[in-house]
């Protein structure tokens, strides 16, 4: 699908972040895209809450993959619901209203899975997102995120404007954020196990999630902005599920953890299954999730010594 990307100029908005790099560094090794294409709006210096900062990097661009939003782990999501549902929003109206005016080829929103009802069946498909209210520990957030596929659905059928959404679950990889204040669970992880001589655990282990390891979801992300027809959505996630516990072993196992690791039943879980179905991304873009949890693991591990460790 390299002519898809011929000589198109390529709006990555969080580019800079933990998924959009990815997604550029996909672009250029995979796609031969020239960084000259591509254009990565600093938050410094170009606020998207503002609309016309929005109008004036729009335009000229021919398709836009909109990674940014306000992102944290589940204790920033518990504390923030409004700031969260306030930006991630204003942001969404602000870049898919340009893009409408400037008639771009393509749109591609990642949304999240905190989108997905807090009852939902698992593995999560598609057809349920808007079966109840998201989970209150990702309230605003879930919100947020749900609107962007509302979005991608009624800026197609009103304006005939080429949008879709991935729906991204619990990703992790490389340049992933490993601040205790915000981090998600595996950057956790394998920070207090590279850091701490003992380690506690939120809940008895036995919640069941579905990791995709960064690379993947980029990857997928790139077949969505070019097979995915106009108005659809689709989940990205490995389709696989493993427990927390499993997980915590598996981590202490690469990181060479020899400390004591102890399960706090007074903590609350979450949801018991949050598993995501990837069987209409493999259908309509043929996304295949390439790595493995453990290699995904082993490669951020390498990382967080390399670039965390070492730079302390």
């Amino acid at each position: 699908m390299r002519d898809f990307w011929t000589n198109k100029k390529i709006l990555v908005t969080g580019g800079n972040g933990f998924i959009g790099s990815h997604i550029v560094d996909r672009l250029i090794n995979t796609r031969d895209v020239s960084p000259n294409n591509i254009i990565i709006p600093h938050h410094k210096t170009c606020d998207l809450k503002v609309n016309s900062n929005c109008q004036e990097i729009l335009e000229g661009v021919d398709i836009v993959i909109h990674a940014a939003a306000d992102v944290g782990g589940l204790e920033y999501s518990r504390e923030n619901p409004a700031k969260q549902y306030y930006e991630c929003s204003i942001v969404d109206l602000n870049m898919i209203e340009a893009a409408k005016n400037y008639g771009v080829d393509k749109f591609i929103f990642v949304s999240c899975s905190t989108s997905y009802p807090q009852y939902a069946d698992s593995p999560l498909s598609e057809e349920a997102v808007f079966l109840g209210e998201p989970t209150m520990s990702h309230y605003g957030h879930g919100w947020a995120k749900r609107n962007e596929i509302i979005l991608t659905k009624i800026y197609y059928q009103q304006y005939q404007l080429n949008t879709g959404a991935v729906i991204a679950n619990n990703t992790f990889g490389p340049k992933d954020n490993f601040d205790p204040r915000s981090s998600h669970v595996i950057p956790a992880l394998i920070r207090k196990f590279m850091t701490e001589k003992k380690v506690s655990i939120w809940g008895d282990g036995s919640q069941i999630r579905d990791f995709i390891y960064v690379e993947d979801l980029a990857e997928g992300i790139l077949l969505a902005a070019e097979k995915l027809p106009p108005g659809e959505f689709v989940n990205l996630g490995s389709g696989k599920g493993v427990t927390i516990r499993e997980l915590v072993y598996l981590i202490s196992k690469l990181t060479n953890f020899e400390g004591p690791i102890a399960f706090d039943k007074s903590k609350p879980i979450g949801e018991k299954i949050r598993v995501v179905n990837i069987e209409k991304a493999i259908r309509m873009i043929g996304f295949i999730p390439k790595f493995s949890l453990e290699e995904g693991l082993k490669r951020t591990i390498t990382w967080y010594k390399s670039y965390i460790l070492n730079n302390n």
